[in-house]
């Protein structure tokens, strides 16, 4: 199945790869690499291109791409879902998945790539069993390693790897038990030039950190679970009761995991939390242009919005812009052509507002299309679908868990057209 793996960083050098069957040349990456060129935004390189005798297939994930190379042909999410598992348990591991901590904890990662893929086929992804396999790197076990030429592998076989329950181990103990949930959704729209939806989705993410003794059995539930059009579950849900009562019924792996990932897709369940009033024109007569924005609250719940930023890609005879924003700061690269403005905290009382002149070159062509406004935003507190957690049950234990439920909304590809 997987026959090659490639880790490259944003500028294009390969950095670490790791072959399972047979070692694959690095010349197959320059049909990545074409790709790569053509894209405008890291984002939007095809996730699988083909080659005359390989199939490449990748992720972009902290400014790395996961690059796999296939032979055969397969199921590409099945190597988009394992290149995720392998940047989340560097996460798990490190605290962070960059360029620079892999290639400190460059042994580390060798060894877990080795014990998630066996033959090109996937064996132990759960982050539970890796870490009793491979003990998760410490100050003190590095010099104690250096010192004796040991190494992080452990010496027996996991607990839960038997189990049926293979993503908890047994024996879990804590001082503090705590179980947490985040509600995270991105909104991705297209707004035409009246604020009217194109297009609007909500992909949602429900991240929990369980720290429990013994073994646990949790049940969630929502108030409004049946908004959610499409989900998937982490493997401790039991689909069942899902399908029956729409209540989360799980025995949960010990740390930090995702529970479940959801779409809302119903166009009139999906609200855009800001408005935008824009007008940006180039003249047919004189090198310049104007630009006026402003930005305001539309359907947040009363919640503020924060870390607002607006990125134009201005047409490239744009030469300089010259603007005055009532609130953050603006920049504009002349290499790129790309306008930032960072807004930050949105005020409703007084509404952030960007206008000025664009200068453009002399004897140019007007541009043919005027450049979309991509928005970026965070509101805390809120899912903007209205999903909210109503309650979580333990059972199978006496003691009281202290717990907690956060709810983020933060803008996907978010596109306002001009």
């Amino acid at each position: 199945m997987i026959h090659s793996l490639f880790l490259i960083n944003h500028t294009g050098d390969i950095f670490l790869e790791k072959h399972w069957k047979s070692v694959i040349g690095r010349s197959v990456c320059d049909y990545f690499f074409e790709a790569k060129e053509k894209a405008v935004d890291p984002e939007d390189v095809p996730p699988v291109l083909q080659t005359p005798h390989h199939y490449l297939i990748s992720i972009y994930r902290g400014k790395l791409f996961f690059l796999s190379v296939i032979q055969t042909e397969v199921p590409p999410l099945f190597v988009i879902e394992f290149l995720h598992r392998v940047a989340d348990t560097i996460q798990d591991y490190f605290g962070e998945c960059s360029e620079s901590i892999i290639k400190d904890n460059v042994v580390t990662v060798y060894e877990l790539l080795e014990e998630m893929l066996d033959n090109g086929f996937p064996l132990a992804t759960e982050s539970n069993i890796l870490k009793e396999m491979i003990r998760p790197p410490t100050i003190l076990r590095s010099v104690v390693n250096t010192l004796t030429g040991g190494s992080n592998v452990g010496d027996t076989l996991p607990t839960g790897q038997l189990s049926n329950v293979p993503w908890r181990r047994a024996g879990v103990k804590y001082t503090n038990n705590e179980a947490y949930f985040d509600v995270i959704e991105e909104i991705d729209a297209i707004l035409d030039k009246s604020g009217t939806p194109v297009f609007a989705e909500i992909q949602g993410v429900i991240e929990a950190c369980v720290r429990l003794t013994g073994m646990p059995d949790l049940t969630l539930s929502f108030m409004n679970p049946r908004l959610l059009d499409d989900v998937s579950f982490h493997p401790c849900v039991r689909f069942k009761r899902w399908e029956s009562e729409h209540v989360l019924s799980f025995i949960p792996p010990d740390g930090n995991f995702t529970l479940m990932n959801y779409h809302v897709s119903s166009q009139n369940l999906v609200a855009i939390p800001v408005y935008v009033k824009q007008s940006i024109s180039f003249f047919e007569t004189g090198p310049s242009g104007r630009l006026d924005i402003t930005i305001g609250p539309k359907q947040t719940m009363g919640k503020t919005v924060e870390s607002l930023k607006v990125t134009i890609h201005m047409p490239k005879t744009v030469l300089s812009a010259n603007l005055t924003a009532s609130q953050g700061n603006y920049t504009y690269d002349l290499a790129t052509k790309v306008l930032v403005w960072d807004i930050g905290k949105l005020n409703p009382q007084k509404l952030p507002n960007l206008r000025g002149s664009l200068s453009t070159q002399a004897g140019a062509p007007k541009p043919e299309d005027n450049p979309a406004l991509n928005i970026d935003l965070k509101i805390q507190q809120m899912a903007i679908s209205g999903l909210k957690v109503s309650r979580l049950d333990m059972y199978g234990e006496k003691y009281k868990p202290f717990k907690g439920v956060k709810y983020l909304t933060k803008a996907g590809k978010f596109q306002v057209r001009t």
